[in-house]
């Protein structure tokens, strides 16, 4: 892991493919933004037939890494109003499908919080950047690892608006302070998930209402970790498993506490 160089200044540096369309209106681009030592991977999605700037979403990944299906959610967004910007918090290359690609990078970065934050941040700044992104009105989502940490960032009182958990675990050592946190919070858990146990739940519910922050939790009952990653019945866990109706359900209950947010 290269050590992180503590730097004012966010250079962009030059797109690696020319827009292309994906489906009706919704386009993206795939381009690098460079922080200090580090370079990763970004992939942003917009709906061009929207000509006022939108409100932007920034997806942080799971343990799999970069995949498809980060890109994927964020042509999701696009297609429904937003633009979605998903990138490589790994630094480690773009992944197409459900391959292992954590390594020990995970464990890393869970060592290194002002690493996670810088790169975070890295992706915050690009996607204010962009054209199509109104930058006031910015929210976050994660899947798993991922979703741990849009959490942790809203703990941290980075300037979100809303803040999206699937399936992510709730637990932390740096619990929200009171008036700290910006954003509003919705989790989607499994009710059957032994990586990130019902347990959990009532500790995080009680750390929110001590920090006066508003969050929902819905928990699918019999569901197990990464429902909504088609890619979970690949993993060769018996903790993971893919379930449509909650993938479907999560994905409407995120389109509903957007559309709440953004009025």
């Amino acid at each position: 892991m290269r050590r992180q160089r503590h730097v004012a200044v966010l250079a962009m540096l030059a797109v690696l493919t020319a827009p292309t369309v994906t489906s009706a209106a919704v386009r993206s681009r795939e381009f690098r933004i460079a922080r200090g030592t580090d370079t990763l991977q970004a992939f942003v999605a917009w709906d061009d037939a929207w000509k006022e700037r939108r409100p932007g979403v920034v997806i942080v990944h799971g343990g799999w890494g970069y995949t498809d299906y980060v890109r994927k959610q964020a042509e999701r967004l696009a297609a429904s109003g937003y633009v979605g910007l998903a990138f490589d918090m790994f630094a480690t290359g773009k992944v197409e499908t459900h391959l292992e690609h954590s390594g020990g990078v995970m464990g890393e970065l869970d060592r290194n919080p002002a690493l996670v934050r810088s790169r975070f941040d890295a992706a915050l700044d690009a996607l204010k950047r962009d054209p199509h992104v109104d930058p006031a009105n910015i929210a976050a989502m994660g899947n798993c690892w991922g979703g741990t940490v849009v959490l942790n960032m809203a703990r941290a009182g980075v300037d979100l608006d809303a803040v999206v958990v699937f399936h992510g675990a709730l637990n932390t050592t740096t619990p929200a302070k009171k008036g700290q946190v910006k954003a509003r919070v919705l989790v989607m858990n499994g009710g059957a998930d032994p990586i990130v146990p019902v347990a959990q739940v009532e500790p995080f519910k009680k750390e929110m209402a001590d920090a006066g922050v508003p969050a929902d939790v819905v928990l699918y009952p019999g569901v197990k970790h990464s429902y909504a990653n088609p890619y979970a019945d690949h993993a060769g866990s018996d903790a993971m498993a893919y379930n449509a109706e909650a993938d479907k359900d999560s994905w409407a209950r995120l389109l509903r506490f957007l559309g709440s947010t953004y009025r």
